[in-house]
């Protein structure tokens, strides 16, 4: 539900602009006030749930993001939707890392791989499936209220899971009473506004050297007051919000790294790929969505056998999905220039392999990160690691669509050479990615090989 509202409300913006009267910087943070909201609330919301009640925390969190949805899909004001998507991006910021904490500490070996594949494929479906749902609810709530479905179906389902989670999510054992270090929560939640805003920020109108990006030294001074503090605040003997010995674990560390740039060109293909169809070659949001159906398909079915595999196989599962996007996305390189008639269906099996192999990343790489990290610390562990895939997400959308639209512009509105164009630096995002898994993947090779493990 969070992350389907990453993409499906992308395919109702204009309908939300002729709907409301919106203007082009109010439609901006339809989607910007969530991201910035979703990213900045990840880390301290995983920390709430690790020193508190993880059910308190995902039961709050749907509330909120309900209440705002509802809000939403009400909305007679573009400030209204605006503001509510703020709030609902504080919603899915306490949901996600709660998800991540609950599979750590109540699943152990094969299971827990399995349940993080149907995490990993519910990241995947979710991310893919928004164009085709959204452009579904546009077309049957008609153009002038469609937008409001897109809100609206998030409540009866944000209420059936407060029910659920009342009856069946355990609740926390009680334990000493921790510290939230909340000066921690605001130094590091400030860094990653300063990190997200110029990110998010810009117009499609825009270039890359038109944002703030001063922003960022703003935020590398944050970030050194961060570490500095919560190593002060550590030698206290309180818990502070981000346990700054995860930097030493290894996996996790190069997890993140991995996470961070897979899903700068992960989260940048699905908008490329939705603009060439609709604006490049004419189809309508809901033809747009089905096209990139079959990514959704093969991601869906590779995570869900992917956390069976993941227990075996490591992080070669992870290089071998990686290996397989970069070849599909090559692929869909070398075709899109030479292609003509029905796109989307010629492109279909290579979008088919590209999902397959992105469903072997997704799910076992959350496994890996986390496999080393202490349960106590999952929360937070988790939060980080969303944090820097949100993070890598906003990347990879502010680069790749700088420079599709600088290439739409420069050549006269030849959209499949911008695909061609902006596709190069998805592959490169995916490359780097492969090559901190092939980095993992030795470590932990030479690593049984010192141990003697078989």
């Amino acid at each position: 539900m969070t992350l389907l509202d990453v993409s499906i409300v992308n395919v109702a913006l204009p309908s939300i602009r002729d709907g409301l009267d919106a203007g082009n910087s109010t439609i901006q943070w339809v989607v910007a006030g969530y991201a910035l909201a979703f990213g900045i609330v990840l880390v301290p919301a995983g920390r709430l749930g690790d020193a508190r009640s993880r059910r308190t925390v995902f039961m709050v969190g749907v509330a909120v993001f309900t209440v705002a949805s509802a809000v939403c899909g009400a909305a007679q004001e573009p400030l209204w939707i605006a503001a509510a998507r703020v709030v609902q991006g504080i919603g899915g910021g306490l949901i996600t890392p709660q998800v991540s904490g609950f599979i750590q500490n109540l699943f152990k070996g094969p299971e827990r791989g399995r349940a993080f594949g149907l995490f990993g494929a519910t990241i995947g479906v979710s991310t893919a499936i928004g164009p085709v749902l959204g452009g579904l609810l546009i077309q049957l709530g008609g153009q002038e209220s469609g937008w409001r479905l897109v809100f609206f179906v998030n409540v009866p389902i944000g209420i059936l899971l407060l029910v659920l989670a009342h009856r069946y999510l355990p609740v926390s054992a009680r334990g000493p009473r921790q510290s939230l270090d909340p000066v921690g929560v605001v130094l590091f939640g400030a860094a990653m506004f300063f990190v997200l805003l110029p990110l998010v920020s810009g117009s499609q109108d825009d270039s890359l050297s038109q944002r703030p990006w001063w922003l960022l030294g703003v935020s590398a001074v944050l970030l050194a007051v961060f570490v500095l503090w919560e190593r002060r605040w550590t030698s206290t003997g309180r818990e502070t919000l981000l346990d700054l010995s995860l930097v030493k674990v290894r996996s996790f560390v190069l997890g993140v790294g991995l996470g961070t740039f897979y899903f700068a060109g992960f989260t940048s293909i699905f908008i490329v790929l939705t603009l060439y169809l609709q604006q490049g070659l004419g189809y309508s949001a809901l033809e747009a969505g089905l096209a990139q159906l079959p990514f959704a398909v093969g991601s869906a079915t590779s995570a869900l056998v992917g956390g069976r595999l993941v227990e075996r196989f490591g992080r070669l599962l992870v290089v071998t999905g990686l290996t397989l996007i970069t070849v599909a996305l090559v692929v869909v390189d070398l075709l899109v220039p030479h292609l003509s008639g029905d796109v989307g269906l010629k492109l279909a099996p290579v979008l088919l392999l590209a999902g397959l192999g992105g469903g072997l990343v997704i799910t076992p790489n959350i496994t890996l990160s986390l496999d080393e990290v202490e349960p106590a610390r999952a929360g937070a562990g988790g939060g980080l690691l969303q944090t820097a895939q949100r993070v890598g997400s906003a990347i990879g959308v502010a680069i790749v669509l700088a420079l599709f639209f600088e290439r739409v512009r420069s050549s006269d509105g030849d959209f499949a050479d911008a695909l061609s164009y902006s596709l190069h630096v998805t592959i490169a995002f995916v490359v780097v990615a492969l090559a901190m898994g092939l980095l993992d993947l030795v470590r932990r090779a030479r690593d049984r090989d010192d141990t003697g493990v078989a």
